[in-house]
């Protein structure tokens, strides 16, 4: 009998800890684990929270800058191009929210479901990742670049990580009512193609687990810059540091632009950086202050050790 009795007891706390125990959304000590390296802020599920200033500076930098910056530090998969938009021609930024998607198999499909329904979640397994977005996220999803029955979201969907980002998307995968998603506000998104079949045959396999997007690799928490050129993942231990080195590249580059156009560079058209050099370079700043983006204390720490490698 006492048996029994613990034998029910064990099972009731299977039971009961069995949505802590989630199979389809990453657990906070997995995302600890993907994201050691991460001692800045974090959402409640663990996903490094990425401040919205830096968001901010990121829809400035240009894709080369930030990519040098990257290969420097050994991260050499973290770009991925060839995609359509609702909006090619403008930039967004965001912290990722990542989602992988497999073809359907009823085995596996039957299991997902039965642990939706113990998590209360509502609806087709494609809504879910959409009820997890904040404001500020984008919407990453592995898709295996389907098109056909890929359409991961239509205008429903669209508006719901419209109003749960102000932000946008980037899927692997393809998109239905690309007519009317290009009619909401503060909207945007990266996609592989568009096909006016319903979402079918696909599932929904992981939320904020590690995904491939093309050649890149992306981590929950990665800040997304996503420009006319593709999409970049910037790896959120290295955002901060690869935006203030990019922001650094860009106002080096356009005081080398205008020292081009007055005829005062010689023959160094992109070079030449000596420490006199940079000496004007940090006068030209002075007399435009409007181009600092990043604080003063930053500029200036970065043109210490610019200046210093190049006197040597």
């Amino acid at each position: 009998m006492r048996n029994g009795i613990v034998s029910t007891l064990l099972a009731f706390a299977v039971l009961a800890a069995s949505p802590a125990m989630s199979q389809v959304k990453m657990t906070r000590d997995q995302m600890l684990f993907y994201t050691s390296d991460w001692k800045g802020d974090r959402f409640p599920d663990g996903r490094p929270k990425l401040p919205d200033a830096l968001l901010k500076r990121a829809v400035d930098m240009s894709i080369e800058d930030i990519w040098d910056f990257l290969r420097a530090q050994g991260y050499q998969n973290q770009f991925e191009g060839g995609w359509q938009a609702l909006h090619i021609e403008k930039p967004f930024a965001g912290r990722a929210l990542t989602a992988q998607y497999m073809p359907i198999r009823p085995d596996m499909a039957k299991a997902i479901a039965a642990e939706g329904k113990a998590e209360g979640r509502v609806g087709g397994t494609n809504m879910w990742p959409i009820d997890e977005l904040q404001i500020g996220d984008v919407y990453v999803a592995d898709g295996f670049g389907k098109i056909v029955e890929g359409t991961l979201i239509g205008s429903n969907l669209g508006n719901g990580i419209a109003a749960h980002t102000h932000t946008g998307f980037v899927f692997d995968a393809g998109i239905r009512d690309q007519e009317e998603n290009r009619e909401i506000p503060d909207f945007n998104g990266f996609y592989r193609g568009y096909d006016p079949s319903a979402w079918a045959q696909m599932e929904l396999t992981a939320i904020n687990a590690p995904i491939r997007i093309g050649r890149a690799v992306v981590l929950p928490g990665d800040l997304v810059l996503a420009k006319t050129e593709g999409v970049l993942f910037i790896p959120a231990i290295l955002a901060e540091e690869a935006i203030g080195v990019a922001e650094f590249t860009g106002l080096k580059d356009d005081y080398n632009f205008e020292l081009n156009r007055q005829g005062k560079n010689g023959a160094q058209f992109e070079g030449g950086w000596t420490a006199e050099k940079y000496d004007g370079f940090a006068r030209w700043i002075e007399a435009h202050p409007d181009k600092l983006k990043m604080p003063r204390s930053e500029f200036d720490a970065l043109l210490a050790k610019a200046k210093a490698h190049a006197e040597h």
